[in-house]
C-alpha cells in the first residue's frame, strides 16, 4: 500500500534533475550578493527621495527578480520559490538591516510568481506571464512595507508606494527577468533547460 502511494506521488511530481536544483540555488546566491549591494544602494539613495519618499519604490523591483528568473529558467514547480528564498537567505547572511525578515520576504516573493506560473500550468513563458509574475511578487512588499515601516505615512503616500512597488516589480522583476533569460539563452548558458530556446 505504501509503495503504491509512493509511486503515485512520484508520478504526480515533475522529474527533477540535479541541475534543476543547483541552477536556482546558484542564481539565488549570485542575486543574493546583488541584493546585499542593492540594500546599500537603497539606504544611500533614501535622501534623494526626501521630496516624495514613496518615489523610492521605483528601484524596488530588483529585489523581486529572482523568483521570476528562477521560474523562467528552470520551468518546473518550485524553482521560483527556491531561487527567491536562496537569494534572500544569502542577502541576510551577508548582512542586511532587515534581518531574518528578508528570508520570509524572499519565500513570499518567490511563492507569488510560482502561483502565476502554476495558473498558466507551467506552459507559458513569454513576456506577459513574466510581467504578471513580477507584479505578483510585488504584492507582499507593497502591503508589508506599508504596515511595518510606513504606517505613519498618509494614505495617499502608502497607495502610491504600493502601486510603484508593483510597477517596479513588473518592470524590473518581470520584464527584466524575461530579458535576462533570453540573454542567458543566447549566450548558451541554459543548454540544460527548455528555456535555452529563449
Amino acid at each position: 500500500m505504501f509503495a503504491r502511494l509512493l509511486r503515485r506521488v512520484r508520478r504526480a511530481l515533475p522529474h527533477y534533475r540535479t541541475v534543476d536544483i543547483v541552477v536556482p540555488a546558484v542564481l539565488g546566491v549570485a542575486i543574493g550578493v546583488i541584493f546585499w549591494a542593492w540594500g546599500l544602494l537603497w539606504q544611500v539613495t533614501t535622501p534623494l527621495f526626501v521630496f516624495f519618499p514613496p518615489a523610492q519604490a521605483v528601484i524596488y523591483g530588483m529585489w523581486l527578480l529572482p523568483g521570476v528568473l528562477g521560474g523562467l529558467v528552470v520551468r518546473k514547480p518550485g524553482a521560483a520559490v527556491l531561487t527567491s528564498t536562496a537569494a534572500a537567505f544569502v542577502s541576510m547572511v551577508l548582512g542586511t538591516p532587515w534581518g531574518v525578515e528578508v528570508a520570509v520576504a524572499g519565500f513570499l516573493q518567490g511563492l507569488l510568481p510560482e502561483l502565476v506560473f502554476a495558473a498558466a500550468r507551467y506552459r507559458r513563458w513569454g513576456m506577459p506571464i513574466a510581467i504578471a509574475a513580477g507584479a505578483a511578487a510585488g504584492i507582499p512588499p507593497a502591503i508589508w512595507d506599508n504596515v511595518a515601516y510606513y504606517h505613519t505615512w498618509p494614505l495617499s503616500y502608502q497607495l502610491t508606494y504600493g502601486v510603484l512597488v508593483v510597477l517596479s516589480a513588473a518592470a524590473i522583476g518581470g520584464a527584466g527577468a524575461r530579458l535576462l533569460t533570453s540573454a542567458l539563452a543566447r549566450a548558451g548558458a541554459l543548454s540544460a533547460f527548455p528555456s535555452a530556446r529563449g
